[in-house]
């Protein structure tokens, strides 16, 4: 396999992208020149109207074409620099020109790239006995959102033998209202309650997907809730936000970049008194000798007075002690998110 074969397979053309890049429209097809190795030698790379790459090498200072780095019995430094730069610029064509295409459909492809434009997330194939097999995951929270599979349709109860693309999206309990709509099937693979299969056939639109894909993103990176104790006895938390929006806490439990704290002060005061939003976390910390712990890095949203949200409140809407970090009561939720600014 040549060098611009391997480079550019599974690949589409972005047009719009070559003039702007530093192609040159010639006829039907397009021309790209670059120098390298200190100006001694020129790469020309050719696209045709069917999207095909090719190139050559010439060396100037001979001024002939320079063919030895595509011998594999030429060995040697020389060699092997003057290969290295021509595929950097063959891939540096491929990052700003074209597109990358995973799998054999159409609309698996399309797909792919809605993904990687909107949520900047490529695809992972994380299992070599199944190479068509790819899943798509938050980069925040590290969960999963979608898994695209090439199966046997008779897997999903299509009984025409045969391969097929599909898609396994989250759809939070609703499995089985969407299995009595048209293209939709239980999940392969999946649980079947929360997540569903939807063959890449054109069935459903691009759009109806997207849309299906954004509303298992939203749920796959939902920020959490959490609510830590305080001891006013041992840190003045309420000095050191008057000094500066931001403090840093003991990181603890699954807690992610975005997620919401609420700090809840003991005796004497027995209320949450801060709602805070996480920044940054997994800032090293040496807090006893000798033993690595994490920190993250709070900054203030809101301050509550001591009666907006005290003990007996917090106990009716279920919050019945606050010993450690934990999760917040959605009812509770929504009271704290109101403006209470003080």
């Amino acid at each position: 396999m040549k060098i611009e074969e391997e480079i550019f397979q599974k690949s589409e053309v972005k047009e719009e992208s070559l003039i702007p890049y530093g192609f040159v429209k010639e006829k039907d097809d397009y021309r790209y020149s670059k120098k390298f190795m200190k100006n001694t030698f020129q790469a020309d790379i050719f696209l045709d109207k069917k999207g095909k790459v090719t190139g050559k090498v010439y060396d100037l200072e001979v001024g002939e074409e320079y063919t030895n780095f595509r011998l594999e019995s030429m060995v040697g430094e020389f060699v092997s620099t003057v290969k290295e730069e021509y595929r950097l610029i063959l891939k540096d064509i491929l990052k700003h020109c074209f597109q990358k295409n995973y799998f054999q459909n159409d609309q698996s492809n399309r797909l792919v790239h809605f993904i990687q434009e909107k949520y900047q997330v490529l695809p992972e194939f994380l299992w070599d006995k199944f190479p068509d097999y790819a899943i798509f995951r938050v980069k925040r929270t590290g969960k999963w959102f979608g898994a695209l599979m090439t199966i046997d349709q008779k897997k999903i109860g299509i009984e025409e033998p045969g391969k097929i693309e599909v898609l396994n999206v989250k759809v939070e309990g609703q499995g089985e209202d969407y299995w009595k709509r048209k293209g939709f099937y239980p999940a392969y693979h999946f649980n079947k309650k929360s997540w569903v299969t939807i063959p890449l056939d054109n069935t459903l639109t691009d759009a109806e997907i997207f849309q299906l894909i954004d509303d298992s993103y939203q749920s796959a990176s939902e920020k959490k809730e959490w609510v830590i104790p305080a001891n006013p006895k041992y840190y003045d938390v309420i000095k050191a936000f008057e000094q500066s929006d931001t403090i840093l806490w003991k990181q603890s439990l699954s807690m992610l970049v975005g997620d919401m704290v609420y700090i809840y002060f003991t005796a004497p005061y027995c209320a949450i008194l801060f709602q805070c939003q996480i920044i940054e976390t997994n800032i090293p910390s040496l807090q006893e000798e000798g033993k690595m712990q994490y920190e993250m890095k709070l900054k203030k949203i809101k301050q509550y007075s001591k009666d907006d949200f005290p003990r007996e409140k917090l106990k009716a809407y279920g919050l019945t002690s606050v010993r450690s970090a934990r999760g917040i009561p959605k009812a509770l939720s929504k009271e704290l998110q109101k403006d209470t600014l003080v």
